[in-house]
């Protein structure tokens, strides 16, 4: 199914590896114009040379900002002052004991994981109306509804990216701009791979098995007990984004892989 979304230029945060990577991929697989985002310059510039390889027809672009600090967001949004889909993916996470977190480690991620993102909903999301057509797909995590207790820093900011999206919604209402959240499950991304080899670099049991005791240990309610691949999150983002996903704003979409409980 062609998600008609050829031509659309979509700016993905965070966007050189990982989910955000993998959104940016299967964007441009649709025609899509991707900006990729990263602190790094030649990082960003690989992954833009990769998909402009791999997708010839569009035209990939360069965004080498750290979008957590107010000067350089201001220089993309000089650069890139118009687009058609947001996608704030950009985010840290780290396992934390609750009584460890001190008050300079709560404000750097909410400014990274929660205030960045508005910054830029706010910037885009006038100009989205006035052309009458927009998404803003804020990628969040189940923690936000189900805090494991691993890291409440970061579940405290992906609930909050649940509340700024509802509220954004609102301002949306009878128009062809959708605003939602997207809530992954626990994900096989470079980060959560360095996690588990940093929990099982000690133990006896053999690397192959890391993946599934992992599952069974600490998320034992996952229906599918395995950790989601990028590429499949991917692939809902790019349905969310396409004018084809245009029933529905507001919501807190779960990727999760039955691992919250659904109740009725």
């Amino acid at each position: 199914m062609k998600m008609n979304l050829e031509g659309k230029l979509a700016l993905v945060t965070g966007s050189t590896k990982g989910i955000g990577k993998a959104i940016a991929i299967e964007l441009a697989k649709e025609g899509t114009n991707v900006i990729i985002n990263g602190r790094q310059k030649v990082t960003v510039d690989k992954v833009v040379a990769e998909i402009k390889e791999n997708y010839p027809d569009t035209d990939p672009q360069s965004a080498p900002y750290d979008l957590s600090d107010a000067k350089q967001r201001k220089e993309l949004f000089e650069r890139f002052p118009d687009i058609d889909i947001l996608v704030n993916n950009m985010g840290i996470f780290k396992p934390m004991n609750y009584f460890d977190i001190d008050e300079a480690t709560w404000q750097k991620f909410i400014d990274v994981n929660v205030y960045s993102g508005n910054a830029l909903a706010k910037f885009y999301l006038p100009k989205m109306l006035d052309q009458d057509f927009g998404r803003i797909i804020f990628i969040a995590s189940e923690e936000a509804i189900m805090p494991s207790g691993e890291m409440p820093q970061y579940s405290l900011t992906k609930t909050m990216n649940l509340s700024i999206t509802k509220s954004l919604s609102k301002l949306t209402v009878g128009t062809h701009v959708t605003v939602n959240t997207i809530m992954p499950g626990s994900t096989l991304t470079e980060g959560v791979e360095a996690m588990i080899n940093d929990m099982y670099k000690d133990s006896d049991l053999p690397k192959e098995e890391w993946e599934s005791d992992f599952m069974k240990n600490h998320r034992p309610l996952s229906q599918i007990q395995r950790l989601i691949r990028p590429e499949e999150i991917g692939r809902f983002v790019t349905f969310v984004a396409s004018p084809y996903a245009s029933s529905f704003s507001g919501e807190a979409l779960r990727l999760d892989g039955g691992l919250v409980p659904t109740i009725f």
